[in-house]
């Protein structure tokens, strides 16, 4: 387990990670993270859920449009 503390940011509050955590999440300053809740609390993330889901969609649409597609291409 890993602590972190909140700090005064302007009007705002943030927390500081530390390096290693910002390494295992492959986030640097000024990337973007999204703090999603779960049912076991919250989960703070460098993948946007959202554009998941909506990239399910997609590739559930090419697989079974497969050949409208492909003519569509040409």
């Amino acid at each position: 387990m890993i602590s972190v503390k909140l700090t005064q940011i302007g009007n705002s509050v943030g927390v500081a990670l530390p390096k290693a955590v910002l390494e295992r999440l492959r986030a640097a300053k000024g990337d973007s993270l999204f703090l999603v809740e779960t049912p076991e609390g919250f989960m703070l993330t460098p993948y946007d859920p959202d554009l998941a889901r909506q990239m399910e969609a997609a590739e559930a649409v090419m697989r079974e449009d497969r050949d409208v597609l492909k003519a569509l291409a040409k």
